[in-house]
Parts: structure tokens; sequence; C-alpha cells
């Protein structure tokens, strides 16, 4: 998997950041943030296409991978999309990248969003996959919901209980979890997998797991609320899947526009991990939406 890329750990703000990065010097910078129970290696099919035209970033985010663990307290604020957020301004920052576009899956969406709202200018454009905001998810929770995305009322139980269960057994757990959201299928390169079953299988990433949807729970609706009536300037492409739960419970474009001021996007033929599905449409779909966003006064170093 991404050969030609380099690997390195790079100063986030409270935690090392893993990072695999390739692309020509002087071409636009383009983070992408991967999704829960992932890493960076997520964007296998997507990467190496990209950085034929960006300068393409793969995080790892706190918590999960390779990336530092750091520990938690009463309000998970060490979790906050606010927190993991930070971390990546901080990467591209010490990278030379001080305005950037992302292109972002499932938990790493949820960064973005918050990235976005507390760094206005920093983003030029998002791609944002299979995912409607938090808040708006939370609150429109039903039996339906529920019961498809179990996992979230799971992983936001006290410590330690979730922590226990999966840790007997992590590997079962992430089989179950992400092939049953794949629908019964198994799109993962096989490389892809086994780092995947690796890093979860370190209790450090479980517990950190845990806390980031904790977060997602608590401090960041407060961050939510305390937004009030303030919309995300960034234009944001919102990609989801057709055979997934976001289109078979949420009007997604519709809740976005509620958070967003400039929204498009549509559903694909895919489930929710579309990105190692359907590569090559992704990756041309968010060259094609960053390239409608590129300005000479957007692309500064």
């Amino acid at each position: 998997m991404f050969q030609g890329f380099i690997e390195e750990w790079i100063d986030g703000q409270g935690a090392k950041i893993f990072v695999r990065r390739a692309g020509p010097l002087g071409a636009p910078p383009l983070v992408l943030l991967h999704g829960y129970p992932q890493t960076s290696a997520m964007w296998n099919g997507v990467a190496p296409i990209l950085c034929k035209s960006f300068q393409v970033i793969c995080p790892d985010l706190r918590g999960y991978g390779r990336s530092g663990k750091p520990p938690t307290d009463e309000i998970h604020s060490s979790y906050s999309k606010r927190a993991m957020a930070q971390d990546i301004v901080s990467v591209m920052s010490n990278l030379g990248h001080y305005q950037f576009f992302i292109g972002a899956h499932d938990r790493g969406a949820r960064v973005a969003h918050r990235l976005g709202l507390d760094h206005p200018g920093k983003v030029l454009a998002m791609t944002l996959l299979d995912i409607a905001p938090t808040r708006e998810m939370y609150a429109g929770t039903n039996a339906k919901f529920a019961k498809a995305y179990w996992h979230w009322f799971f992983l936001i139980q006290q410590s330690p209980i979730p922590e226990q269960i999966i840790g007997a057994d992590p590997v079962s757990f992430w089989k179950l979890k992400c092939f049953n959201q794949a629908k019964g299928g198994n799109p993962f390169l096989p490389e892809a997998l086994t780092e995947y079953l690796t890093a979860f299988s370190n209790q450090e990433a479980i517990r950190a797991s845990c806390e980031d949807y904790r977060a997602a729970a608590s401090i960041d609706i407060v961050h939510d609320n305390q937004d009030g009536i303030r919309k995300l300037s960034t234009p944001i492409q919102n990609l989801w899947a057709k055979h997934g739960t976001i289109e078979a419970c949420f009007d997604t474009l519709a809740l976005w526009r509620t958070r967003a001021e400039c929204v498009e996007g549509k559903a694909l033929d895919a489930t929710h991990y579309m990105a190692e599905e359907i590569p090559d449409e992704i990756a041309v779909l968010m060259t094609d939406f960053f390239s409608r966003h590129m300005t000479e006064s957007g692309l500064m170093k």
C-alpha cells in the first residue's frame, strides 16, 4: 500500500500524529481523514490517484492507528473534535500548509466539520463521506437509526464497560461491526485489513476510540450549541452511501444546509466503506469538486 509515500510522525497539538504523504511540490494540499475503527490505510485506493494532482496528507487521527493516544478527563475533552481538529491544523502548519482541502469519512468527517468552524479560512472546500451532522443525528434518533448504529450507543457507555467487552476479542468485534456495515461483505484490501485489526487490538486504541464517541455525545454537542446560528462557510460536497444508514434514516443534504452555507452532493452506489469500494469514483468526484474551488488566493502555502 501507498507505494512512494513518505511515512513519518508530526507534532499535533498534544499528540504525535502518524502521517503518510505524497504528491508534487507546489500542488494544492489535501488532507484525507479516516473513520472508525480504521486508520489512514482506508485511503489506499483513493490517495494514489489524488497524489498525482495534490499534495496528499493522510494522518491517523489521535487515538487511532500509530498516532498518540493521550489520557482523557471527565468531560472527554482530549477526544473532542475540537482537539482532534487542532491536531490536523498543527500537522498541516508544520508541513507548511496554511490553507488546504479536506476529504474525510465517518469520524474524520466530524473532525473536518469542527475544523472548518473553529478555523474559518483554513479549509478551501471539503468532501464529507457518509455522514450527517453529529448533533442532528443524535437529535433525530429513532428505533431504526439506533438499531443500525447500535455502536454509537454502546461505545458511549461509562468506562470500562465497552472497553472490557471489546478488549476480550477486538478482532471479532471489528469484523462484526464493519462487515455488518458493509452489508455482510468484505471490501477491505487484505493489507489494510491487517493494519486495522492490528491497530484495533491495542487496548489504548480501544479506550481512545470509545472516548471519541463519548465526546461526540457530550462535549462536541456543547461546542455545536455554542456556535448558535453560525454556519460553516466552507463549501461542502456531501457524498453518502445509497446502501447505508444515512440514506435510510436522514435527509442528509437538508441537515447539512442547516449547518453550512454551501452544500451539494448525492448518494453513490456503495455501502458505508465507499472509499474502499469505489475509490476511482470518489477520487474523480473529489478532484472535480476541489478543482472548482481552486483560486490563486486560496492556495497559499
